[in-house]
């Protein structure tokens, strides 16, 4: 290897700091054996082959996975000759791999992961795009799942992650722009042919991709745990979860779209996720899904309606029983399944978050965007009944109608506050919510339920899942 590739192999590795480049060091070592070197007999080069990659990867990631990464680190051509890349992993190639898609910028990481879309030089068709993004998100379920990082989430307490990681593949392939600015969509997108900076930009512009690649690649070989180099957005991938445990629920969501959710809500509300209602919990009524989220701070509410239809609503503020529309333009709707997508505000008018009850002369129910009687999100208080209008569009979100049928029958519906609980909200917790809330007792009292109710008098439940 000549003075030029020496440097270029030297500012890699100048990228981590010293006890990463040891931790890389042991990591070559115990995945390489040694070689014969060149027909003149120097000194035995250590490589790594796939063989020994796939021993060593069996259990952290799916093999498809396993075979991308080799082929990634296989893209990188150490001799500068057109003579096609070696079937054995170098040191220098490792290193380089590991450098460019962890420390690099989209122009470092882009040809690595085009040969992780596909083995073959030159472009790409959206259907291996499609493929490999799904199967990147199972990758990241699957080592997070199997390092035991999914902080109080699971498999079996969440919906099911492959048919949460094929419609999170299509949220963020819906990205995808052809130079001219033209986004292709459903089967004319499989079948539209994609060049390397058509995919760069993509990749600069939807920082999951890199996010998660960083993640599979780190919880996969297990290096580089240092929080010093690790971005807020790995940190706060997954949101701690509490108040699930030993309920036997299996929520709304599943870990691809909490995973995407999460990372559209505000920084400091990322880390933590709280069960403050489930309909099949506390039952299907409308003072105790008030009684349950009323001054929680900011609130995530999701849904799914009889026809299977998944979508929801981040709320911003806490929410208070009042005839005035709150909240402000952190807020957004969003949906889950069939598809995924998030719905930001438009500007155009202040119509965040609705909650009343018992009003004659005001709509009674939870609301989001739209106008009354046409919310881009409702749920009247004669629980059961809602709707979601748009037509096109809601006019808060610019959001389509969410559900199945514009008016729908609600089937389950979860709220998790979002972040740390206010302190007002945990002080009220070690009593009964309705000793310190008259509110909350004022929303029985009006339904002519007793003041004796079990599941309004349930406290908050403070952090059961250790994390």
């Amino acid at each position: 290897m000549g003075n030029a590739e020496s440097n270029t192999y030297q500012n890699h590795l100048s990228r981590f700091l010293p006890e990463e480049q040891t931790d890389i060091d042991g990591l070559f070592d115990t995945l390489s054996s040694g070689a014969a070197g060149a027909k003149s007999g120097k000194a035995m080069k250590k490589i790594m082959t796939l063989a020994a990659l796939q021993a060593y990867m069996r259990e952290p990631l799916p093999e498809q996975m396993t075979v991308r990464l080799y082929n990634g680190m296989k893209s990188i051509d150490l001799s500068g000759k057109s003579s096609g890349p070696s079937e054995q992993i170098a040191k220098e190639q490792f290193v380089i791999f590991m450098s460019n898609l962890l420390k690099g910028n989209a122009d470092e990481k882009i040809t690595i992961i085009m040969r992780m879309i596909s083995k073959t030089e030159g472009s790409v068709k959206g259907k291996q795009i499609q493929e490999f993004t799904e199967d990147l998100i199972m990758s990241l379920v699957h080592v997070l799942n199997y390092r035991k990082e999914l902080k109080g989430w699971n498999l079996e307490n969440t919906r099911d992650s492959a048919s949460g990681a094929k419609v999170l593949a299509s949220q963020l392939l819906s990205e995808l722009k052809l130079a001219d600015g033209k986004k292709p969509v459903g089967p004319q997108l499989m079948e539209t042919t994609f060049d390397q900076s058509v995919i760069e930009d993509w990749v600069y512009r939807v920082p999951h991709i890199s996010t998660f690649l960083s993640v599979v690649i780190r919880q996969g070989f297990h290096v580089l745990h240092s929080l010093s180099d690790q971005a807020k957005d790995i940190v706060n991938l997954v949101p701690g979860c509490k108040g699930i445990k030993g309920r036997g629920l299996i929520s709304l969501f599943d870990i691809p779209s909490i995973i995407y959710i999460n990372s559209h809500l505000p920084v400091e509300l990322q880390h933590k996720w709280q069960l403050l209602f489930s309909s099949r919990v506390h039952g299907e009524s409308f003072s105790q899904l008030c009684g349950h989220i009323v001054n929680k701070g900011p609130c995530v509410v999701i849904l799914k309606d009889l026809d299977g239809y998944i979508f929801g609503g981040f709320a911003s503020h806490s929410w208070e029983v009042k005839p005035q529309f709150q909240g402000d333009d952190r807020c957004f709707l969003f949906s889950v399944f069939p598809s995924l997508a998030v719905y930001i505000c438009t500007g155009y008018n202040n119509h965040y978050m609705y909650l009343n009850h018992g009003q004659q002369t005001m709509p009674n129910g939870l609301g989001m965007g739209g106008q009354h009687d046409y919310f881009g999100l409702w749920i009247d208080s004669d629980y059961g009944k809602g709707h979601s209008k748009a037509k096109p569009r809601c006019t808060t979100y610019n959001s389509p109608q969410l559900s199945a049928k514009e008016n729908f029958t609600l089937d389950a519906m979860e709220v998790w506050a979002v972040g740390d609980l206010p302190e007002s909200a945990v002080i009220k917790g070690k009593k009964s919510i309705l000793d310190v809330d008259p509110e909350a007792q004022a929303l029985l009292e009006m339904a002519g339920k007793s003041r004796q109710s079990d599941g309004l008098r349930e406290p908050i439940e403070e952090d059961d899942d250790g994390n």
